[in-house]
């Protein structure tokens, strides 16, 4: 009851305060730790009451053996008894009690709950981001980001509050202690305090400025192991495994170089540190034999100082590995900052309603987009889709085809101009509940590293598994099902698909692409090159599918191969961003424009007749 009534104290999965986390440091550290101020505050009055318990134990020192050279042996107990029952209790009663609280605090409560906490915010919030932002990104950079930064915030804010107290109470309590005896006892530690400062505050900054840039070099590196990994079937058929090694090998070695500069820092800073110890020490003892052969110190008070120095030089060391460890993990925060905290270009409007679509007409009005380019990708784009009607969209490559999809999707927003859904303006409605309406089956399906049951689900969560196998058997998909198996025994339905799906074929991943539109029955169809993974056998096979699919629905079907959707309604054939014809398939061939032209060169073998 004890740990789980610490464990429970961080609320891992509690909303954010803000849509994103701020983008300077210590706006950041200080945006999380206003979230769980309680555990940090008790951490605080734990470490305080802890610092001056470890103090104390030094003081008994000093008491017990002046006690002993001041009292006869036979009447020590009877005369100090009740000294030495308290000294008992603060050791072996008190200290053990605020020792088992820090741990607790620490290992039961911050550490597992706040990182996660730390994670699951960062990760709700870069899952909101826009395509371009996962586009222009290693997909393991932003990964080991997302991990790291939590871990790296957690350690330097515990780090921070247990180096706080014990350095404030040593120091304070040494001065006050060594005063008691001789104020000269100060001068030595005095001047060594100075000194520390005076070398933390010119080593510490470097340590920093250093530790972003192995931080960087660093994701830098997982970024490229992740990418190689991700795309090993592509280094397998080119036969690039040198050519990989040495693409890592650059990462590995700017990693290294970048880690050796920031150590060199560390080395000179242990050094420094350790001559300052070294001196502190000697200048203390020989301070307290002196005074102690002038008559003016007891045999107790050179243990005291003995004993708080040789303490204070032992943990300024852990002082400076400390505070070395805080600022490496600012460094991997800041450089997390990069990722984790960049605004969202694509957001609901306050209260935005959701999308109601009762008809499913599409129109663009004006249209305007560009990648960031100087030329526009979308230029003035004005298209009209009545309700139910099903249009093949046609074009070159670079057309804007594509675009065209993402932008109904509003996985980016427009320059300008409007797309409007049954007269909703897809920019004021949320974005969950725009792609809630709308169905894609793309050319490249890429699917979860998950068992085919929770890929399909993914189309409709609450399916029941009647309405998942009518959806498999529409996509003629239970044709290989049966026969699928993994590495764990897992079999059919419950057998997991590998990253991406890569265990499946081409047309198989389609088919279950299908059968999970099937099932997410949206009124909006979109078709990216649907069936070009599939043999004209299996296309043939699920055509009928593909047209039940397609019944009272608005389709939008996106094909190079002109003859899967020449009997569409409309085709509309787009051109440098622009709508350059719209017509029936006889109609655009008796025009004899770009569609002639290009339906000419599929089915004259690719042959100009012009």
């Amino acid at each position: 009851m004890l740990y789980r009534r610490f464990e429970q104290w961080i609320d891992v999965f509690r909303e954010a305060p803000t849509d994103a986390p701020p983008g300077k440091v210590t706006s950041f550290y200080l945006y999380y730790l206003r979230q769980v101020w309680p555990s940090f505050a008790a951490l605080l009055v734990v470490g305080l009451i802890s610092a001056l318990i470890e103090v104390a134990l030094f003081s008994y020192l000093s008491d017990i053996i002046d006690m002993v050279n001041s009292t006869p042996p036979e009447r020590f107990f009877s005369e100090h008894w009740g000294v030495l029952l308290w000294m008992l209790a603060v050791a072996l009663l008190i200290r053990p009690v605020f020792v088992g609280l820090h741990d607790l605090l620490v290992h039961q409560t911050i550490s597992p709950g706040m990182t996660s906490m730390i994670r699951w915010q960062n990760h709700s919030h870069v899952l909101k981001q826009s395509m371009n932002f996962f586009q222009s990104d290693f997909a393991g950079r932003i990964a080991t980001r997302i991990m790291q930064t939590g871990n790296s915030l957690r350690d330097s804010a515990v780090q921070a509050v247990d180096a706080i107290w014990h350095v404030t109470i040593y120091a304070i309590s040494s001065l006050v202690l060594f005063a008691e005896s001789d104020w000269r006892l100060m001068l030595p530690l005095v001047g060594w305090i100075i000194s520390y400062i005076i070398a933390l505050w010119y080593f510490v900054p470097r340590v920093k400025e250093r530790s972003v840039v192995s931080s960087d070099a660093r994701s830098k590196l997982m970024g490229r192991i992740v990418d190689g990994y991700t795309n090993i079937t592509t280094l397998k058929l080119f036969a690039h495994t040198n050519l990989e090694q040495q693409y890592a090998r650059e990462a590995i070695s700017e990693q290294t170089e970048k880690t050796q500069l920031a150590s060199r820092v560390i080395t000179s800073m242990d050094v420094v540190i350790t001559t300052l110890n070294g001196l502190l020490i000697v200048g203390t003892t020989g301070l307290a034999l002196w005074l102690w052969t002038q008559g003016l110190l007891t045999v107790g008070a050179i243990a005291l100082a003995t004993g708080l120095v040789i303490r204070i030089v032992n943990m300024s060391g852990w002082i400076m590995w400390v505070v070395n460890g805080i600022f490496e993990n600012i460094g991997m925060v800041q450089d997390g900052l990069q990722t984790i905290a960049q605004p969202l270009s694509v957001t609901d409007m306050p209260s935005a309603p959701a999308l109601k679509v009762e008809r499913g007409g599409v129109r663009f009005e004006a249209a305007e987009f560009h990648y960031g380019k100087v030329g526009r990708v979308i230029s003035g784009l004005d298209l009209e889709i009545a309700p139910g009607e099903n249009i093949g969209l046609i074009g070159p490559s670079g057309a804007g085809k594509s675009t065209v999809v993402n932008l109904l999707l509003r996985l980016y927003d427009l320059e300008s101009g409007r797309i409007l859904i049954d007269g909703q303006d897809i920019a004021q409605v949320r974005q969950e509940s725009l792609r809630e309406q709308i169905g894609l089956i793309t050319q490249d399906t890429a699917l979860l590293h998950r068992s085919i049951r929770d890929n399909l689900l993914y189309g409709r969560p609450d399916a029941t598994e009647d309405e998942l196998w009518e959806a498999v058997h529409k996509a003629k998909a239970d044709e290989f099902l049966a026969h699928l198996t993994d590495a764990q025994g897992r079999v059919g339905l419950d057998a997991h698909v590998g990253e991406r799906g890569v265990k499946l074929s081409g047309g198989q991943r389609q088919r279950i692409a299908i059968a999970r539109v099937l099932l997410k029955n949206a009124p909006i169809l979109i078709m990216d090159e649907a069936t070009s993974a599939l043999d004209s056998e299996v296309e043939a096979a699920i055509q009928e599918s593909l047209e039940t699919l397609m019944e009272g629905k608005t389709v939008i079907a996106i094909a190079h191969r002109l003859s899967t959707i020449a009997k569409m309604d409309r085709l509309v054939v787009m051109d440098k961003g622009r709508v350059v014809e719209v017509g029936t398939h006889n109609e655009l061939l008796a025009h004899k424009g770009l569609y002639s032209r290009l339906w000419r060169h599929q089915t004259g073998g690719f042959v100009g007749v012009d």
